[in-house]
């Protein structure tokens, strides 16, 4: 039984006044793995970030994790954004705190005041992500896959529905890129995660195949899902 995560119908997604995207339809399901690709400039970035309320849904209908993104304000945009996780491909770590501080300041950054539930929370999710003893390190002295399992740990904190991941192995080697797809895998499968991830690389795409989505001619194409 299907259970949207994201539903677009109709929509035509725009950078300003430009047209990026027109007549997008989309729907992917909980537990969802999907592949975002296509070349640089065709309306990838502009997705995902109307997917995630930076970019402002004028033309269509869409719901993303039950909010309607055509009735999004400003006041909307963080409720929507407590109920999904970005990893980016930099990481963007607070330099001058540990990884525990890190992932504490986006805990209260999103309402939680609670210190008791925020460190059960933050062993949980530095658990999940294979990095539990490493909460008292400061982020230099972290690999580059060390630092990207971090941003995967702050994406998980809300137990958000969606993660959207842009380009989250572009800066990493072929061995430290393997160990993050098993990793997000193992969160889609386990959690019941939907995934959206943005990548160039295909290499990737091959080797842990998905459905996938491609921006092309100011549209997408959809190939459903690609048997595992």
């Amino acid at each position: 039984m299907s259970d949207p995560i994201i539903q677009i119908r109709n929509a035509n997604i725009y950078q300003g006044t430009n047209l990026i995207l027109s007549n997008v339809q989309l729907t992917v399901n909980k537990g969802e793995f999907v592949y975002l690709v296509g070349k640089t400039g065709t309306g990838k970035s502009s997705l995902l970030k109307t997917l995630y309320g930076e970019l402002p849904l004028t033309s269509g209908e869409g719901w993303v994790a039950g909010f309607n993104l055509r009735e999004l304000d400003w006041k909307k945009v963080p409720y929507l954004r407590r109920n999904l996780g970005v990893v980016f491909q930099d990481f963007q770590l607070l330099t001058d705190r540990n990884i525990s501080e890190n992932l504490r300041f986006v805990l209260r950054a999103t309402g939680w005041t609670d210190e008791k539930l925020m460190e059960e929370k933050i062993l949980d999710v530095l658990e999940k992500v294979g990095l539990k003893s490493k909460g008292f390190k400061m982020p230099f002295e972290l690999s580059g896959g060390e630092q990207q399992r971090v941003d995967i740990a702050r994406a998980l904190l809300n137990s958000p529905k969606l993660i959207l991941a842009d380009e989250p192995t572009g800066n990493l080697d072929p061995e430290t890129s393997d160990e993050i797809m098993r990793l997000l895998f193992q969160i889609a499968r386990d959690y019941q995660t939907t995934i959206v991830m943005a990548t160039h690389d295909y290499i990737v795409v091959q080797k842990y195949p998905a459905r996938m989505i491609r921006t092309e001619n100011a549209g997408i194409t959809d190939n459903a899902t690609i048997a595992v």
